[in-house]
């Protein structure tokens, strides 16, 4: 027995390395010396990067709160005519990747497009004669990434409040205090901890986001990184921008842990039950309505039904040999993707349920921090060890067999595999931990007596039971990959397309209606995994609903 918990031990340190191998890159990359780039950065645009990356993160911040805060509590304490429906529809602006919101608004609100031409048309005026909101700019990218991120908000938020004990909210009802006053005074204190945990991931995703920032002009630091990186070569540099980006969410993790610590409420399990809904009529319905409706029609309808109309128009030359391609190497990958995340997951899981120690909890947690880094940074780390050993083997093979092997690891879709793993194993870890959290440790302890072993009791036990959480993990590791744009532009192979990039290319040409095919067919991949995860959110561990 000792020996095989030695192999699991050996095991999880071997793929903890591994995952945590980019990220020590950075920081030796960092702490080489400082070159003429590096400071000229310095003294011109990194004051900038880093204004324009707080200014961002705080805009996308309050977006997503006043999106986000108020939907989850109507919804979850609201009655109304199709509330279901609505509930739904909430969170399907998840599906729209921030990038392709952004080219879909650009080819609407540009000075060309349908909404200017028409006042122009409407009013009679001309080039000049009138002002009108400029969306490539830093406010407009603050707009395109809350529309998409604030469901991250009304998630926990809406889960927050559907299983607070009614009890509190009932002992303020009866000392007069209505449904805004409740909500301001009891609800929203009791779910500040879940709503700053939303706020956290909606951060990370904002300082991740290349896309969007990049088409729109705005200079923050993974737009830095990645002209350091691709204009200059300059790989010392990219690291120390990397890093300092790392400090930054690394601050933020610790800050949003400290919050958790210092804001705790308890309720007493046994004892509770849904809060009892207010039920809206007449013109409260119709204010309920406008709230909920407004990020649903701005963050997925509009910019769905300009992708169908402009796929409509570009269907004949865009739908071809090569876009089968493109669609055969996105699920590839993200298949493939998938699949390495889960079974990484299982035994760094599975260990940590053999081995319950703090050692094995410190490294499940360093190996789930791939998934707050951007994928710039992640880049970056994957190329500097990688690059090192084809080098190196390069150098062997060129000494003793006169054979050059060129870059076989960071010049494939090994690269591009490994930096998808140590961006979304986090994902995988924590859908597979939540399951095995429900099988009683009893069970292993009933088959140890009956002389099964773990591995048997694994697949006979243990794996039937979490096919839910399988499921789970591979569809949002799937849509994660389909999305994910920057750490694919920087480590594709030569002349190797995905759906993601091949939008962001049409659109940086201002093809927007090429580019609307890939990005309607990474829409439609992200609905399904989405509205699954919706019903097992709000379906399963809520209070008992009152008759």
């Amino acid at each position: 027995m000792k020996s095989k918990k030695k192999i699991w031990y050996l095991c999880i340190v071997i793929i903890s390395i591994i995952i945590i191998l980019p990220i020590l890159a950075i920081l030796t990359g960092a702490f080489k010396g400082s070159n003429d780039n590096w400071e000229h950065i310095k003294e011109s645009v990194l004051p900038e990067y880093i204004i324009n990356s707080l200014m961002l993160a705080f805009g996308v911040s309050l977006g997503s709160l006043l999106l986000g805060v108020p939907t989850a509590w109507l919804t979850a304490v609201c009655s109304f005519p199709f509330k279901k429906t609505i509930v739904v529809m909430l969170i399907l602006p998840m599906a729209m990747p921030a990038y392709i919101i952004a080219y879909t608004y650009t080819g609407i609100l540009d000075f060309a497009g349908p909404v200017q031409s028409s006042l122009r048309n409407f009013m009679g005026w001309s080039y000049g004669d009138y002002y009108f909101p400029e969306i490539r700019s830093i406010e407009g990218a603050i707009v395109m990434l809350s529309l998409v991120l604030y469901p991250y908000v009304y998630l926990l938020a809406r889960t927050t409040f559907l299983n607070q004990s009614s009890n509190v909210i009932e002992v303020s009802r009866l000392l007069n205090s209505g449904p805004w006053e409740s909500f301001i005074k009891v609800a929203l204190p009791l779910a500040r901890p879940a709503i700053i945990v939303g706020l956290s991931l909606v951060i990370m995703e904002t300082l991740a986001d290349y896309g969007t920032v990049s088409y729109f002009g705005v200079s923050v630091f993974t737009t830095g990184i990645f002209r350091t990186w691709f204009g200059l070569g300059d790989y010392p540099t990219a690291s120390k921008m990397a890093v300092l980006l790392l400090i930054f969410i690394l601050l933020l993790i610790l800050a949003e842990r400290y919050s958790r610590q210092r804001n705790k409420y308890y309720t007493l399990i046994g004892t509770q039950k849904r809060i009892p809904e207010y039920k809206l009529k007449g013109f409260a319905v119709f204010i309920v309505f406008l709230v909920c409706f407004f990020p649903i029609i701005f963050g997925f309808i509009i910019p769905t039904i300009q992708l169908s109309i402009w796929a409509h128009l570009a269907w004949k030359d865009s739908i071809s040999s090569n876009f089968s391609e493109l669609i055969y190497n996105s699920i590839s990958l993200s298949a493939i993707a998938s699949i390495v995340s889960l079974t990484a997951a299982f035994l760094i899981t599975y260990c940590q349920r053999i081995i319950p120690t703090q050692g094995i909890q410190l490294i499940v947690r360093l190996t789930s921090i791939g998934y707050a880094l951007p994928g710039t940074i992640i880049a970056v780390g994957v190329i500097i060890p990688l690059a090192y050993i084809d080098h190196k083997v390069d150098s062997l093979f060129s000494i003793y067999l006169d054979i050059s092997t060129g870059l076989i690891l960071s010049g494939s879709l090994v690269a591009l595999q490994f930096a998808y793993l140590v961006r979304f194993l986090s994902i995988s870890i924590s859908t597979v931990e939540s399951g095995l959290e429900k099988i009683s440790p009893n069970m292993d302890k009933t088959s140890l007596v009956l002389g099964i072993s773990s591995e048997e009791t694994f697949f006979r036990v243990h794996l039937p039971i979490l096919k839910i959480a399988i499921l789970t993990s591979l569809l949002l590791v799937f849509v994660d990959v389909i999305k994910e744009l920057p750490a694919t532009l920087i480590l594709r192979p030569f002349d190797f397309n995905t759906l993601a990039v091949k939008a962001y290319e049409l659109a940086s040409d201002e093809r927007l209606t090429d580019a609307s095919i890939p990005a309607l067919a990474i829409v439609l991949a992200g609905l399904l995994p989405l509205i699954l995860i919706n019903n097992s959110i709000f379906n399963t561990n809520l209070p008992n609903q009152n008759k």
